[in-house]
Order: structure tokens, then C-alpha cells, then sequence
């Protein structure tokens, strides 16, 4: 977090060490002898000024979120850590996991918190383990009761939630498409929106791919539009008390993304109180 403060602005050190300062107050008056969700796994906390940035990335399904918080991290040096990548690695490894894995997702349900923590408590040990610090947070928490197991054990500073329309989310879920052959992900849909009535309008060029994968492009098996809007409506029931929780905590930042991201990106650094860290690291570059 020191590396990052010296270029954020004055208005964005504040609002963030008032985010630290917050959680680590709360951490301070919990029970440190109280049993952790997360196992012998304990997370060493510490002062929010000698550590990278803790970030939770919120957003309905197929808002993006993986796309931006990958390009924080690797603009912030900070590891991005997505709970459906470390469910899709566990199912592909022959741990101790996997088998129950491969029984909960083969029959639809999902996944349990106790799972879902104990991967989690596996990376960051061993992100730990390797001298990693800091992190962004990519599908985790989604309930109430993971952020409190994850505020048990370790400090969150900020949530960023990025939004869209859910005419837009679905246009964009059903434009996803996957090269058979290279696995690469593309999205065919060209999106125009017109602002009226006050609404905001908002533009997104299509991700077409090179021609070598036009032919070999196929659709996710869940991708329809009756499977697109349950996905969104199970979302936002949910995901309502958990911006609540955060909200309530002075740590919830809402970004209702502007387009692509051509447009999007430079509006969420400057959201962020980061594009002249952007422009410096370019510079640097």
C-alpha cells in the first residue's frame, strides 16, 4: 500500500486509510484465540501502511469483473485471485477435493463456503509462503456470512462493485463464444444502447476473433437467455445485503461502467484515484 499511496492524490489517501484504519480497528477487538474458518491456516495481519491493497471485486455475472481486476493487478503488483479459477484448478488436480468437486458441479449445486474457504486459505498461504502481499478478491465473498468469515481473519480496504444494465449483461452473456481449438474467450455482440430519458447510453464494440478460429467458435452450453436471467436474478437477490454490509462500513465504491474497455478502463482508474499512477508506471515502461 506504501508503493501505491505516493501516487494516489490526497482526497483518495484519505478515503483509502480511512477504509484501513476502519477494519483494522474492527480486527483489533475480536477474540484472536477464537477458532478460524480457514483451518491452522492463520493470515498474518499487518500495519495497512507496509502492505499492497486488499480489494473485493463485486459484479453480476458476465459485468467483467475478471477482466479488471486482472488488469489492477498487474498494474498494482498485487496477486488477482479468483475463486472460480482456484474451483477450476482443483477439479483438474487429483486433491483431496476434487472428487467432491466434480459430484457438486456434475449435479448443478453449488459450491459450499467450506470449500470455497479452504481453497482460498490454500492460495493465500501459499501466496504468503512465496512473499506475495496484498491481493484482489474475485468472486469471493457473495454472502454475508464469507465476508465476516473473511473480515475474521484478515482486513478488506475496499469493494469495488461495477455495474450494468441487465438488458447489457444479457446481450453480453449471449455474444460469448470459445475457439474450440485455442480455448480463447471472444464476444461477437455489438451493443449500442441509446441514452433516454435521463439513462445513460453505452457502446461496445464486439471481441471478434482472428480467422483462424471464426470456424471453431462454439457457445457455453449455459449460455441462454432463460439460464442468463435466472443467473442474474439468483445475483441480485443475493448480492444486495452483501453491498449493504460493505456499504455500511464506509467501503463500498460503485462504478457503473461506461462501455467497453476502451472506455471503461482510464474512467475506473480515475475513479480509483490511480490514472496518474497509470500514466507514471507507462512512463516508466
Amino acid at each position: 500500500m506504501a508503493a501505491i499511496t505516493r501516487f494516489l492524490k490526497p482526497s483518495a489517501i484519505s478515503h483509502v486509510r480511512r477504509c484501513l484504519y476502519s477494519a483494522s480497528a474492527v480486527a483489533a477487538e475480536s477474540n484472536p484465540r477464537a477458532p478460524s474458518p480457514f483451518g491452522d491456516y492463520k493470515i498474518t495481519r499487518q500495519d495497512p501502511s507496509k502492505r499492497n491493497v486488499q480489494w473485493v471485486f463485486l459484479g453480476s455475472p458476465g459485468v467483467g469483473k475478471g477482466t479488471y481486476a486482472s488488469r489492477l493487478s498487474n498494474l498494482l503488483g498485487v496477486p488477482h485471485i479468483a475463486t472460480g479459477d482456484l474451483v477450476r484448478e482443483e477439479l483438474a488436480s487429483s486433491g483431496p477435493i476434487a472428487k467432491q468437486l466434480t459430484e457438486i458441479v456434475n449435479q448443478g449445486k453449488l459450491v459450499s463456503d467450506e470449500i470455497i474457504i479452504s481453497l482460498l486459505s490454500k492460495r493465500l498461504q501459499a501466496g504468503e509462503a512465496k512473499g506475495e502481499s496484498g491481493f484482489i478478491l474475485d468472486g469471493f465473498p457473495r454472502t454475508i456470512n464469507q465476508a465476516e468469515i473473511l473480515e475474521g481473519v484478515t482486513d478488506i480496504d475496499l469493494v469495488v462493485n461495477l455495474r450494468l444494465p441487465e438488458s447489457v449483461l444479457i446481450e453480453k452473456c449471449l455474444g460469448r463464444r470459445i475457439c474450440g481449438q485455442c480455448g480463447k474467450n471472444f464476444n461477437v455482440a455489438s451493443i449500442n444502447v441509446k441514452g433516454l430519458n435521463g439513462c445513460r447510453g453505452i457502446s461496445m464494440a464486439p471481441l471478434l476473433p482472428p480467422s483462424s478460429c471464426m470456424s471453431k467458435l462454439v457457445t457455453r452450453s449455459d449460455d441462454t437467455e432463460e439460464v442468463v436471467k435466472e443467473r442474474l436474478r439468483i445475483y441480485n437477490e443475493k448480492s444486495q445485503p452483501l453491498e449493504d454490509y460493505y456499504s455500511n462500513q464506509g467501503k463500498l465504491m460503485e462504478f457503473d461502467l461506461p462501455g467497453g474497455i476502451p472506455e471503461s478502463w482510464p474512467k475506473l482508474l480515475e475513479a480509483l484515484n490511480l490514472d496518474e499512477f497509470d500514466e507514471r508506471q507507462s512512463v516508466a515502461a
